[in-house]
């Protein structure tokens, strides 16, 4: 079951909107809309390790993969542990961009004045950062449950989910254009057997559904909120009541037919449900606080001048 989504309305305080966007994960099926692949850095290869994959000259070996792993949020790991297209596709990319860095190392690349200054600037920028970061760490304690009560009362009549449909579908996937009609076909009889015989839909999702993940717990895909179903089956669930089964409903990927087994109203959430994501917020807002009073003692630290004649000077 995915996790809910947590609507905040105007007033509410700023730090949930981060807290609330991390409930926010893209769906496995082709009901649920689909969202970016997860951004994946590198790390430096090791030599002598074995190599997971080879581009001439070029390997990932498995201590780097490791270290990309174990660099990721553990859900966004586990999401590319299970899409090998994805994971595949960055090993691609990142031994084409090792082949591109060979060549310019040949040819002195990394030398030109140019590269050299832009070098230096993120060097200083990496280094600034970590630093600022081992400087402004936040008490292991915070926030305490009296602050953390604090802060979800005080957005607490803003914390709405929104209302949550349970939808079940038969998934047929259209893979060549050609055969629009005669998939199309196919999906109209399964509606009608479907909505005949409501109460066998599980089992004709199991053995006609396309989609692998949602056809083995019969065409069930879990409560979500209409925002998270791709356009043309949020209308249609939007229109349904619950045990009743759609007309044939067509999107990018194919034909669904679909039924809404349960729908929950909007609701005010608890502080159970934002407890993690409200103390992740509430210590990255301290965080930023110690780093901002960090540097504001730094430039109190000595006389600071601005000499304003050179500062025109140099915007002339």
């Amino acid at each position: 079951m995915k996790k809910r989504t947590v609507v905040v309305g105007a007033g509410a305080l700023t730090l949930l909107v981060v807290a609330v966007g991390l409930s926010l994960r893209p769906g496995s099926d082709p009901v649920a809309a689909q969202q970016p692949a997860p951004v994946v850095t590198s790390s430096p290869n090791e030599r002598g390790a074995p190599a997971v994959a080879r581009l001439g000259n070029q390997q990932i070996d498995v201590p780097e993969l490791k270290s990309v792993l174990a660099s990721l949020p553990a859900e966004s790991r586990e999401q590319l542990r299970g899409n090998r297209g994805a994971l595949e596709g960055w090993l691609r990319s990142r031994l084409a961009q090792k082949a591109v860095l060979e060549q310019a190392d040949a040819q002195g690349w990394r030398q030109r004045p140019e590269v050299e200054q832009q070098t230096r600037a993120a060097t200083e920028q990496i280094v600034f950062r970590d630093y600022m970061l081992s400087v402004s760490q936040v008490p292991a304690d915070y926030p305490s449950a009296a602050e953390l009560q604090q802060a979800y009362d005080a957005g607490k009549a803003q914390w709405m989910t929104p209302p949550m449909y349970r939808v079940s579908q038969i998934f047929l996937a259209l893979n060549d254009p050609q055969s629009v009609d005669v998939v199309r076909r196919q999906a109209q009889e399964l509606s009608r057997k479907a909505q005949a015989a409501p109460g066998d839909f599980a089992a004709l999702a199991t053995q006609y559904s396309q989609d692998p993940d949602t056809a083995q717990r019969g065409g069930d895909s879990g409560l979500q909120p209409l925002q998270q179903l791709v356009p043309a089956v949020r209308e249609a669930v939007s229109r349904l009541k619950v045990g009743a089964v759609s007309e044939v409903v067509q999107s990018p990927a194919g034909f669904h037919v679909l039924k809404l087994t349960a729908q929950q109203p909007a609701r005010t959430a608890t502080l159970d449900e934002l407890r993690e994501r409200l103390t992740q917020a509430l210590r990255a807002q301290r965080q930023e606080q110690i780093a901002k009073a960090y540097l504001e003692g730094m430039l109190n630290t000595a006389t600071l001048s601005i000499d304003g004649a050179q500062l025109n000077q140099v915007l002339e």
